[in-house]
């Protein structure tokens, strides 16, 4: 397989941008229902109500318009709107929303994650992707701890993208196994246990305070100063 890309010559026109996202969003109802290898794009072109000539317009083939489908999925997972804090300098509300916004979109997406994990065992271009997608949460999440050690409210001695690698790679198999793996999953824990769960092993694992204000250890202030001096 060749790697994906864009459309080589992406729409100027509203039209041709509606036509294009008509044909993605019928590849996402074809792939999902017949899988990667078995989707023709005759059918694709069939759902999206347009002739197979009309598809070749905006794609190359089967690779770009998987290539278009698994980018709109990215872009959800990356930003899939988090709901109102009351206190947003309650560090464990935003945590918890922010954890169930991603949770919705890893659900709303389920299938189309499912399917991309298939397709990058065989297709090291989308295995970037992946790999791309999963880079892109540990940098800002890096970030984010880095901001809370500096205002005081996380450990200081731990290093910001390893943990974040650490915390994201465990919210990110958790929410997988819960939505892409067999139904014993779900009926095992409810949505909100799942949310709650990860959002307070995420504040565990920084040592946020409690809602108390309890501080953190002048242990892991110390550690701070000497990575300071390093």
């Amino acid at each position: 397989m060749s790697r994906p890309r864009t459309a080589p010559t992406p729409p100027v026109t509203a039209r041709g941008v509606r036509t294009r996202d008509r044909l993605v969003a019928a590849a996402r109802v074809v792939f999902e229902r017949d899988g990667y290898l078995a989707a023709r794009l005759v059918d694709i072109s069939k759902e999206a109500g347009l002739s197979t000539g009309s598809f070749y317009t905006y794609f190359a083939g089967k690779e770009e318009v998987f290539a278009a489908v698994v980018e709109v999925t990215q872009n959800d997972l990356l930003h899939p709107g988090m709901g109102r804090v009351e206190d947003e300098g309650d560090v464990h509300a935003v945590v918890e929303a922010s954890i169930r916004a991603y949770l919705h979109a890893c659900r709303r997406n389920a299938r189309l994650l499912a399917l991309l994990e298939q397709v990058a065992h065989v297709d090291p271009a989308f295995r970037e992707l992946e790999r791309a997608r999963d880079e892109t949460f540990y940098r800002r999440n890096a970030r984010a701890i880095a901001d809370l050690q500096d205002r005081g409210l996380a450990d200081a001695s731990l290093d910001p993208m390893l943990t974040s690698k650490a915390l994201s790679a465990m919210v990110g198999r958790m929410a997988y196994g819960y939505f892409v793996g067999p139904p014993s999953e779900r009926r095992s824990l409810s949505f909100d246990e799942l949310t709650a769960g990860l959002a307070r092993m995420w504040t565990n694992g920084l040592r946020v305070p409690d809602r108390a204000g309890e501080p953190v250890s002048s242990r892991a202030r110390e550690g701070s100063e000497g990575r300071d001096r390093r």
